[in-house]
């Protein structure tokens, strides 16, 4: 059984239009085992081609618990719903 308890998720996301509508663009980089080794990779890319356009508050990293569920227990409702 592993030690670790917790993982970190690094994403990259932003918004952006095209022909009158906007989009999400969201890339998963990464899970790591401590915020530390997360950090790190944002320190090594936010220099790299894409990644240096665009502010540092676009990363974002995500704390989840091992072997559990991230908030979802309730479900979910469609984004048109919730309008």
């Amino acid at each position: 059984m592993s030690s670790i308890e917790y993982v970190y998720f690094l994403q990259h996301s932003y918004e952006y239009e095209f022909e009158g509508e906007e989009f999400d663009e969201i890339k998963a980089i990464g899970i790591f085992s401590t915020r530390e080794k997360a950090e790190k990779v944002i320190n090594q890319l936010k220099t790299l081609p894409g990644f240096k356009d665009y502010p540092l508050d676009c990363f974002h990293i995500d704390k989840y618990k091992i072997d559990e569920i991230g908030g979802w227990e309730e479900g979910f409702i469609k984004w048109q719903d919730a309008y």
